[in-house]
């Protein structure tokens, strides 16, 4: 009789194990020569261990992985530290003159350099680059080998949701708001309910299911709120090997002959207190030049990235792919790797650092007198966090004390107490999360409000004489380019951003609206003036710009707030030629009304969306003719694209452009990759509110309404944030007429009214963090609202019919009345 074949599980392993538990090598043993993966059933059922030594198996092989012996794989089957799955996702990343296909692992979690594999095609000239392949791997005396299973669909044709169980099947629950259709799970693989999965859609109409990909992990662990963005949005996190060893290679390069000479200058960078990057730093001084009386010279360093990031170069490739940096609470995926972009080109106190320096001459009504770029050398004189600037100009101004009351005059430093600014339409500025706060003055009382500016404040920590130096000066020729914005009069809109502040676990503290200083705005005017001047400098010697456009609003996006602005009797003309002053004029008129944000937020949905392009437009919310972006390199491509053109239209030297860009092309795919950056940081600040309401679920909650619609309205918590439906059918039992044109649902008996920017008090009846859904009932509960209250609602609806669920159409209580 023929030998029984020998299960593959076996293969590698000892021929006569020792009995018990298997030693740490024997483990590895098994990892290394299994012919399927290895995962702990299957390392369990090789050596035939008993239940109990199945406990102590699993103690094991958690004490191996933090030991950093050995990682998990998506599908819970175990390989060495630093190693791959036995099956993985890949993407291909090149295919070399050669014709040969290099992939990268698609989600690559380990510390250790991302490994470059060699596929080994069936094929030849199958795959191509951005290719997703399911592959067998192995380790070569040369590296690692891939042999493709099958490829997978491409990112936006994949389903990311969470697997839960019904009766006896999976079913996959997707991950966004308004995806309501649930599949049945073919094939899950060993994820199990529960799991955050990658899948893809298998089978044909009607029966369509979704099949595992791959298992993502825990939705509710930290990091993977982001997680989640990430792979839904195709958002390459994973940099080539290529890219990794020429980012340690430049960075290891000298700075450069012939670069002016700027260590002696205090320069200060000024960022949030968590940056991760340093793009930009700025120093002022009063100009001694005559011509200039009472004016000022300025110079904004900005990071020398084109000096390291070549044209057509792996690293060019892997930023051109990625067009801008994410910024997530919980992680940011950059657009350049770690060592450039946190270290070798940021911007760090008392560190040699190549710089692109912009040196402006400001008159003293703030107008951009002239301008030149110099690659230059800086060595910063301190990082310093905005609230750390804003204290330290608001002490200074204390010691200025008047003698009728004692009381510092900080409103002379400019002080951070006024009306909080937003950015111009158009624009954004990341949402980055403090993981540590740090209080800068101490409170009058425990518990109490923090003082206003001059009064009892802490003692700084700094060097007096360096606030003197660098951040007095800064804020004397802000005050000169803060007139001249004024004069200018851009659109500006009081809408605070949300701030989502983790602990070092990454658990959620707390979410409120970011406070904004006049250290935020007083960054941002000088950036402003560092983009126009690249701008115009690059027109004056005939170069291509990458400009970033904003274009005035659609006539139809006018008569739309004409129609709504009526609703609150506030009169707009179309007739006028309209300017970002106009809406400010709108937003002055309102004053200190309780629809006040409303009106913004309207206002906010007229503007059209900023852009990249080679053609100017200008700058509408900014109101300026001619606009760029310089200032962040580090983080965005458009940047680095005008330090290219700067570089090659001055002759500054090495890392100009290469001839042949294509700024059309390129313009509309960044501005393309910025849109899916913002909502992934959107998208993944809702999931964030919707775990820290979760706690709150049942609980009434002060809301405003948003948004009105012919289905129900939309609410958000007031102080949080976070986006809900109240449903229409919910509301009680009479009709609803649905007023288009005021935005608003009115009871057909009763009267009573749901207006955009209503506020009232409402129960909160889920919060889904994996989706970042809310859903919201009336404080009496389902039912409780016009008509006689939910009990009565209860006894109607058992005389009546059941309502058919999932019916297409309007609801059945709305009576749409559309524009008058």
């Amino acid at each position: 009789m023929a030998p029984a074949a020998q299960s593959p599980y076996l293969r590698g392993v000892p021929k006569k194990p020792s009995p018990g538990l298997p030693t740490r090598e024997q483990v590895l043993d098994f990892i290394a020569t299994s012919a399927t993966p290895a995962g702990k059933r299957e390392i369990a059922r090789a050596f035939a261990l008993s239940a109990q030594q199945k406990i102590a198996l699993k103690a094991l092989l958690k004490d191996m992985a933090d030991e950093g012996l050995i990682d998990s794989a998506p599908g819970r089957a175990f390989h060495k530290m630093g190693g791959l799955p036995k099956v993985t996702v890949l993407r291909v990343a090149d295919v070399d003159e050669g014709g040969n296909v290099w992939a990268v692992p698609e989600n690559w979690q380990s510390d250790a350099p991302v490994p470059r594999i060699r596929v080994r095609e069936r094929r030849r000239g199958a795959l191509g680059v951005g290719e997703r392949l399911l592959a067998r791997t192995e380790e070569t005396g040369h590296g690692w080998t891939a042999h493709p299973m099958k490829v997978l669909a491409p990112a936006a044709e994949q389903l990311i949701g969470v697997l839960r169980r019904e009766g006896d099947r999976l079913w996959l629950q997707g991950v966004e708001k308004k995806e309501r259709r649930e599949y049945a799970v073919s094939d899950a693989g060993d994820a199990e309910a529960g799991d955050l999965v990658l899948a893809e859609k298998a089978g044909r109409p009607p029966r369509i299911t979704a099949r595992v990909v791959q298992r993502l992990g825990d939705p509710f662990a930290p990091r993977s709120f982001s997680l989640i963005a990430i792979h839904r949005l195709g958002i390459p996190d994973v940099f080539a090997q290529e890219a990794l060893d020429e980012a340690a290679r430049v960075a290891r390069q000298p700075l450069g002959e012939g670069r002016e000479d700027l260590t002696h200058l205090p320069i200060v960078a000024i960022d949030p207190a968590d940056a991760r990057d340093h793009d930009d730093a700025v120093w002022a001084a009063p100009d001694d030049d005559p011509a200039n009386a009472g004016g000022w010279q300025a110079i904004v360093a900005i990071a020398d990235v084109s000096y390291y990031v070549r044209p057509k170069s792996a690293l060019d490739r892997e930023a051109r792919a990625r067009g801008n940096s994410v910024y997530f609470p919980d992680r940011v995926v950059p657009m350049l790797p770690e060592i450039l972009s946190a270290d070798v080109c940021s911007l760090k106190a008392g560190e040699d650092r190549a710089a692109l320096a912009c040196h402006l001459r400001i008159g003293k009504d703030g107008a951009l007198k002239s301008w030149r770029f110099s690659r230059a050398l800086v060595r910063l004189a301190a990082n310093i966090a905005y609230e750390e600037a804003q204290a330290a100009i608001d002490a200074r101004a204390a010691r200025t004390v008047r003698p009728d009351t004692g009381r510092g005059t900080a409103g002379a430093a400019g002080g951070g107490g006024g009306a909080p600014q937003a950015l111009p339409s158009g624009e954004s500025r990341p949402t980055i999360v403090p993981t540590v706060e740090r209080p800068l003055h101490h409170p009058a009382a425990p518990g109490g409000p923090p003082p206003r500016a001059g009064e009892d404040l802490a003692p700084f920590a700094w060097n007096p004489t360096l606030v003197d130096t660098a951040l007095a000066p800064l804020w004397d020729c802000w005050r000169a380019l803060a007139a001249a914005r004024d004069r200018r009069e851009p659109l500006e809109l009081d809408l605070p951003e949300r701030r989502v502040v983790l602990d070092e676990k990454g658990r959620i503290m707390s979410v409120a609206p970011r406070e904004r200083l006049d250290a935020h705005r007083l960054i941002e005017d000088y950036m402003i003036a560092a983009n126009v001047a690249a701008a115009k400098a690059l027109e004056a010697k005939k170069a291509p710009v990458m400009y970033r456009v904003h274009e005035a609003p659609a006539r139809e996006k006018l008569v739309a707030l004409k129609d709504y602005l009526a609703t609150f009797e506030v009169a707009f003309a179309l007739g006028q030629v309209i300017r970002p002053a106009t809406f400010n004029h709108i937003i002055a008129r309102v004053g200190d009304a309780e629809f006040r944000p409303e009106i913004m937020e309207q206002i906010l949905r007229s503007q059209t969306q900023a852009y990249y392009a080679p053609l100017n437009q200008g700058h509408f919310g900014l109101a300026l003719g001619s606009y760029a972006h310089f200032t962040s390199p580090i983080r965005r491509y458009a940047d680095l694209m005008v330090h290219r053109a700067l570089v090659s239209a001055y002759a500054l030297g090495p890392g100009g452009l290469a001839g042949d860009e294509d700024f059309e092309r390129a313009g509309e795919t960044i501005s393309q990759l910025e849109r899916r950056a913002m909502e992934a940081e959107r998208e993944t600040i809702d999931r964030y509110v919707a775990a820290y309401l979760a706690e709150r679920v049942g609980e009434l909650v002060e809301a405003r309404i948003t948004g009105v619609t012919n289905f129900g309205f939309f609410a958000t918590v007031e102080g949080v944030g976070g986006d809900g439906l109240m449903p229409v059918r919910d509301l009680g039992g009479e009709y609803f007429r649905y007023d288009e044109a005021s935005r608003r649902l009115v009871g057909e008996h009763s009267g009573e009214t749901y207006a955009q920017g209503q506020r009232l008090e409402l129960r909160l009846a889920e919060a889904n963090p994996v989706s970042g859904a809310l859903r919201f009932e009336l404080p009496e509960g389902r039912y409780g609202g016009a008509g006689g209250g939910g009990r009565a609602r209860e006894r109607e609806s058992e005389r009546r019919p059941p309502r058919v669920l999932k019916r297409r159409g309007r609801p059945g209580n709305i009576r749409h009345q559309g524009k008058r």
